[in-house]
């Protein structure tokens, strides 16, 4: 019981500081920016979704981290990445922002989906070996900078006031 209290109390803290990170810093960052530009350093940080791979290789993570956990994790992250990748280079056409809603909606549902794996299967946290800091550190910034990308294309669903009038004044 000792290592699942462990690891599911440094899953909780990751998500209480990358919250901490994200209100204060990232998102009124973000917030203030055109839609396209707020969604660029959320969807390179997801670019690197590749790291969930490791999951597959032997070595890293004990011989006996279920099959199912493990296929569906490393899988879904790099479609997210491909996705994420996708999304960055056609992010100023009104295909990239399509591209960004199903990056962040699969993104979103990988991440979940992982953990609904996890737990299907009986997963030990002993058994991620050296991915252990996945699930404690890396998924909980995931899962929030998704929230963020959420905002981002729901916020923006038309550009602020401010950037029209910024342009009608440039045109002057």
């Amino acid at each position: 019981m000792l290592p699942q209290l462990a690891f599911f109390g440094s899953i909780a803290f990751s998500v209480i500081a990358w919250g901490i990170v994200a209100a204060r810093y990232i998102w009124p960052a973000l917030r203030v920016r055109r839609r396209s530009e707020a969604l660029r350093p959320l969807l390179i940080l997801h670019s690197f979704r590749f790291l969930g791979m490791a999951f597959l290789v032997p070595g890293v993570v004990s011989p006996d981290l279920p099959r199912a956990f493990a296929t569906a994790a490393a899988f879904g992250d790099i479609v997210a990445a491909v996705l994420a990748l996708l999304s960055l280079l056609s992010l100023q056409t009104a295909p990239g922002v399509l591209v960004a809603w199903i990056f962040n909606v699969w993104g979103s549902v990988d991440l979940v989906n992982a953990f609904y794996e996890a737990y299907a299967t009986g997963l030990s946290p002993g058994q991620l070996g050296a991915t252990y800091f996945i699930p404690t550190l890396i998924v909980p910034l995931l899962l929030i900078t998704h929230g963020l990308m959420f905002g981002v294309l729901l916020q923006h669903q038309q550009e602020p006031a401010r950037w029209r009038r910024a342009e009608a004044s440039a045109r002057i």
